[in-house]
């Protein structure tokens, strides 16, 4: 799988987006600019300990992204959209892209690819999700649909075999 960010501001997202990408395989991809440096502070509080694992590519824009990336299936995360994320079908290389966390993907990009813009349910009163739990809940929902891959089916207790006297 794979997860694009185009124009991130917040460092501490784009840190835990980061963190969400080692612990699953995913690659993930960062269109600038960017709205802050790869090394400050708060982007290592939020996971950078992990980001020597990322796999992360960079893209000086978004058509530099699909130049590089020509045959992606690219999914796109928008409030604007008329499906919701549980009713599309994942292929396991597909691309889950996130705009900026003020302003979304830009609506030039949408308009040209309303068949795969994908929105998470949520209450009217609310703008939008935080940029990595909606990163986490589309991507999850998209490893679900490829049986969760390489990703550790039993949790550390079962395996572990501890009984209820060793908590």
């Amino acid at each position: 799988m794979n997860i694009v960010l185009h124009q991130p501001e917040i460092p501490g997202n784009t840190g835990n987006i980061g963190r969400t990408c080692v612990a699953t395989g995913t690659s993930l991809h960062l269109i600038e600019p960017l709205g802050f440096r790869l090394d400050e502070k708060s982007l290592k509080r939020a996971g950078m300990d992990y980001w020597p694992l990322l796999d992360v590519h960079r893209y000086v824009n978004y058509k530099d992204f699909l130049s590089r990336n020509p045959d992606a299936k690219i999914w796109m995360a928008t409030t604007k959209a008329r499906r919701i994320y549980t009713e599309v079908s994942y292929g396991p290389d597909d691309f889950i892209m996130f705009g900026r966390e003020s302003a979304g993907i830009p609506e030039e990009i949408l308009v040209e690819h309303e068949e795969c813009c994908i929105r998470i349910p949520m209450l009217p009163a609310i703008r939008s999700l935080n940029l990595s739990n909606s990163a986490a809940i589309v991507l999850y929902e998209a490893l679900r649909q490829n049986s969760f891959g390489e990703l550790q089916r039993e949790g550390r207790l079962h395996r572990l075999n501890w009984s209820r006297q060793d908590l």
